[in-house]
């Protein structure tokens, strides 16, 4: 059971399983290249590119797309952001999934509009991905100039390969969460979903 292995062999087995997907190597290696400030490749096609592994599915099975995140509090207009959406967008044009670039350091401006709830200014890409609704979401990977391989999994990496789903109530409301474990369940019915505290 890799969720009960020391974490330097975890941390390999990540990498191992994450190296099944060749549209994910795609990405991290022509995010690479757009020398974005602070970026990872985040969120879901890592998590479920694990669960993909473990239960034996396809390594793109059920990803919608791939996050790139990065963080420049240089210039918090719509249209800097804009600047840096367009050019990766010709970067990945032929990749075979979408590829969505946000910057982090703008999401205090519309998160309340979207989740009804006030998001105080993230401070790096790392206290953006801190804030997903599930603890299992927060994991960053990129790579460096030396082409090794920086990982951020602020909960470390057994719910992954454990197939747990674990609420993180830090930022997004209950709703968003049970919604996304709700949609998750039906593409990985292995799942262990646990519930939002406070609920029975």
């Amino acid at each position: 059971m890799i969720e009960r292995l020391p974490l330097d062999e975890q941390l390999a087995a990540f990498k191992a399983a994450l190296s099944r997907n060749g549209t994910l190597l795609e990405v991290l290696g022509r995010t690479a290249t757009l020398d974005l400030p602070g970026w990872y490749v985040t969120g879901g096609c890592l998590f479920q590119t694990v669960w993909n592994t473990v239960t034996g599915r396809a390594p793109g099975h059920g990803i919608k797309d791939y996050d790139v995140f990065y963080f420049d509090d240089r210039d918090l207009s719509w249209e800097a952001e804009d600047r840096a959406i367009r050019v990766a967008e010709k970067v990945f044009g032929d990749v075979p999934a979408e590829v969505e670039v946000r910057n982090e350091a703008r999401v205090h401006l519309w998160y309340e509009q979207k989740f009804g709830v006030v998001c105080a200014p993230h401070t790096s890409t790392e206290a953006a991905i801190d804030s997903f609704a599930a603890t299992t979401c927060s994991l960053g990977v990129r790579l460096e100039s030396d082409g090794r391989w920086r990982v951020y999994a602020p909960h470390g990496l057994s719910d992954v390969f454990g197939l747990v789903v674990r609420p993180n109530p830090v930022l997004a409301p209950r709703a968003v969460y049970e919604a996304k474990a709700a949609h998750w369940r039906r593409q990985w019915p292995e799942l262990t979903v646990l519930d939002w505290p406070g609920t029975t």
